[in-house]
Parts: structure tokens; C-alpha cells; sequence
């Protein structure tokens, strides 16, 4: 067993000394407290969190970094970041998937993000191999120490009604039949101690009705957590209501058994009332802030998020960082409903909501028992230096709004995955 003790560390509610966190061989949280066991290490002038949760990836886009920033004169930012996307996908072979993979997964570890959960639709080879590419992000995943939840995408569509397009065919499940199989065959061969499978019907223009309800009962059956893009941009919206006379958003809710095992991400114009129904049914919903402000795509409008309720991903990987995540989600709502505390706990307080999401409500999303430092949860955390100029002149309590509202990467000393530090900040 190994035990852990940094000058302050988070419980949930607020950040307390003498807190000592023992570590079981399986990588697991098995005490936390005053313990009698010496630390056998101590973290010196380091705050403990819990690891943050990324509940929304596509590692390989981390390859459009500064490509999807030069659209044509006059373009839409959706529309031509999408073509240079395409344009990247023709691209990619399995070694460069892996290691443009890899790259993303260690930049999320040196921002403090310990489990990711990859949207992964990228699966066949250039050569036409099958589900070659699955592969490779799972590789990419073990080579950087990252926790993974693999969201298999299922995509049969180019657009309701429509055939894949060319670039599309190498995102194709070709069948539930297939897919299942290739489903069953990654959850065998994952070690459950860093990975898991999960189910992931693209969206409402990739998947017919009558599959996405089959996917969806088919994999809360066995207890995998299922995501969905869901009402990213008007046009799906616009297309979805001409093709069934309703919009996503009211489909899933009459098609689908919604509970805590369902993620909707984005839900961008999502109308307020059908967002409000759609969580209190006990869903998640994940939100992407820098990704969806990159490409211009807008905020949905929160009403009262329920506690556990919200998550947040890094989409596009364009920037990764989970502290600029959260401010950004919680300064978008003061744009969108120009008032100030939109995103706030129980306790009126909006840097712990925002820390939740981070964290605990990510891993709920992810069906993954992390986000918090408690016993049985995996031993994942993140160091913060408090002797970084950023948190200069902090408190105890206002150290949580000053790395929330203050701070970068910068101020990260160290990432630690199932008890072991897989990146320690380099010191220049």
C-alpha cells in the first residue's frame, strides 16, 4: 500500500490539511483521512485534486491544430473546418492515428486530465483493413498512461437519408451485426484496471431511428454508457424536423428509455424547455465550450443544471485545457443570459459546480468511478503548486476560484493515474 499526503487536499467540499490518501496495489483509493500510516510521499507545497474527467474527445483532430483555423473568404467556421477535417482523415494510416493520438492524450495528462472519453469513429484503414484503427487509439491510450473509455461509434449515414460520402466510408459500423461483434471483441481484450468500451450512435443524421433505438436498448442492457452528438447546429435540426416532424432532442426523448447512462453532447440549440425535460430525466449533458466557441457554433441556454447533471469534453482538441473549460462554460452563460451564476452548487457557488462537472460529473457520463478522492475510486489526481504566480495572494478560501478563474497549466505540478504519476510539470 502506498500512501499519499500533500499540504491540502480537495474532500469534496472544500480543501483540508492533513489529509493522507492511501493507495492499494490494484490502483484503487482504499483510505482517506487522518491515517496512522507515514506518507511515502509528500507532496511539499501541493494541493491535491481529483483527476479531472474529459468526457468528450476526437484525439485525432489534435492533427487540425492551426489547419482549421484558415477557412476560405466568407465560409461558415462549422462547414469549412469540417472539409479540412475530411481533408485530414484521407490522410491517416494507423501509425500516424496512433501517434497523433498519443500526442492529444499527453497534452490532457499535462492539464490535469486523467480519464478520457474517446468519440472514436475513425475505424478502417486506408488499405480497406477493418476496424484497423481501433487499434491504434487503444495503442495511443496505453503509450501515454491515460485512463480510456473507447465510445465506438456507430455511423451508417451521410445525412438522413443520405449514403456516407467518400471520407465517411472509413467511419462506416457497416451493421449491428458487425459492430457488436467488433463491440464484444474490444471489451474482451481492455484491461479494466485503464480502459472500457462504450456505445456511441453518432448522431441523428449517421444512425436511422429504428438502429439508434436498438443500439441504445442493446447497450444500457449491459449496463455501457451511451453518447451522442445531439442538436449541434441548426441545420440538423432544420433537416431532422423535415424528415420526422419532430426535432432530435424531442426523438430521443419519445424513442429512448433516458437515464444516468445516456450522454447527449453539445445540444447546442437545444430549446430551454426541451433541455430542461431532457436532464431531469436523470441524463447527462456534456458540454465542449472551446471547441463549440472555435467553431462558431454558439451555447445552449441552461436553465438550473441538475447537481449531477453536467459534464465537459475538449471535442476538436484545438486547446486542451480543463481549466479553461470550466471558466469558459460559466462565462458563456453570462454572454448567453447576461447575468452572472447560471452554473452554481447547492451552495451558491459557481467554481465547485464547475470543478463537479470537471470531475465527478464526467465520470458519472464515463460509468467510471473516478472524480472524486474517496475510498474505492481510482487513485487519480492532479497537483497544484501554490507557490505559482498565478494563485499568488491565495487563501483557503479562495484557492478553488483562483485556479478555476485564474490559472493555466502552469500551476499543474503533477498527474497521478490508478496511484502511479504519469506526468510530472517540467521545471525551466
Amino acid at each position: 500500500m502506498t500512501v499519499l499526503e500533500a499540504d491540502l487536499t480537495w474532500t469534496g467540499e472544500r480543501f483540508e490539511p492533513g489529509v493522507r490518501i492511501a493507495i492499494a496495489p490494484d490502483g484503487r483509493i482504499s483510505a482517506v483521512g487522518a491515517l496512522s500510516e507515514s506518507p511515502r510521499e509528500r507532496l511539499n507545497g501541493q494541493a491535491l485534486l481529483p483527476g479531472f474527467v474529459n468526457a468528450h474527445s476526437h484525439a485525432f483532430q489534435r492533427g487540425l491544430r492551426g489547419r482549421g483555423e484558415r477557412f476560405p473568404s466568407g465560409a461558415g467556421s462549422f462547414w469549412s473546418w469540417r472539409e479540412a477535417m475530411y481533408a485530414l482523415v484521407e490522410e491517416l494510416d494507423a501509425e500516424r492515428l496512433q501517434a497523433l493520438s498519443a500526442r492529444a492524450f499527453r497534452e490532457m495528462l499535462a492539464a490535469g486530465i486523467t480519464t478520457v472519453g474517446e468519440f472514436h469513429y475513425l475505424h478502417h484503414g486506408k488499405d480497406g483493413a477493418d476496424w484497423a484503427l481501433d487499434e491504434a487509439v487503444l495503442a495511443a491510450a496505453r503509450e501515454a498512461g491515460v485512463r480510456l473509455v473507447l465510445l465506438e461509434v456507430y455511423y451508417r449515414t451521410g445525412g438522413i437519408g443520405k449514403p456516407l460520402e467518400r471520407a465517411q466510408q472509413r467511419f462506416d459500423g457497416r451493421s449491428l451485426e458487425e459492430y457488436w461483434r467488433q463491440v464484444d471483441s474490444l471489451a474482451q481484450r481492455l484491461d479494466p484496471s485503464h480502459a472500457s468500451v462504450g456505445v456511441a450512435p453518432h448522431s441523428i443524421r449517421a444512425v436511422e431511428l429504428e438502429e439508434l433505438a436498438e443500439l441504445h436498448a442493446r447497450a444500457r442492457k449491459r449496463r455501457m454508457v451511451v453518447h451522442m452528438h445531439v442538436e449541434e447546429t441548426q441545420r440538423e435540426i432544420q433537416e431532422c424536423r423535415a424528415a420526422h416532424g419532430r426535432t432530435p432532442m424531442e426523438l430521443l426523448a419519445a424513442r429512448l428509455d433516458l437515464d444516468a447512462g445516456f450522454t447527449a453532447v453539445h445540444a447546442t440549440h437545444t430549446a430551454p424547455e426541451q433541455l430542461g425535460f431532457f436532464l431531469n430525466s436523470g441524463a447527462n449533458l456534456c458540454l465542449c465550450p472551446l471547441t463549440e466557441a472555435n467553431l462558431g457554433d454558439g451555447t445552449p441556454v441552461l436553465g438550473r443544471v441538475p447537481r449531477d447533471g453536467l459534464a465537459l469534453g475538449t471535442d476538436s482538441n484545438a486547446r486542451i485545457s480543463m481549466l479553461e473549460e470550466m471558466r469558459w462554460a460559466e462565462y458563456a452563460q453570462r454572454l448567453a443570459r447576461e447575468e452572472r451564476g447560471v452554473l452554481v452548487d447547492e451552495h451558491g457557488e459557481v467554481a465547485r459546480r464547475l470543478l463537479a462537472a470537471a470531475t465527478l460529473g464526467g465520470a458519472r457520463a464515463l460509468g467510471v468511478r473516478a472524480g472524486a478522492i474517496e475510498v474505492g475510486a481510482w487513485a487519480d489526481f492532479v497537483a497544484v503548486d501554490l507557490a505559482a504566480p498565478e494563485l499568488a495572494g491565495w487563501t483557503g478560501e479562495t484557492l478553488l476560484e483562483g485556479l478555476v478563474f485564474g490559472a493555466s497549466e502552469r500551476a499543474l505540478a503533477g498527474t497521478w493515474v490508478g496511484g502511479r504519476r504519469v506526468h510530472a510539470r517540467e521545471e525551466r
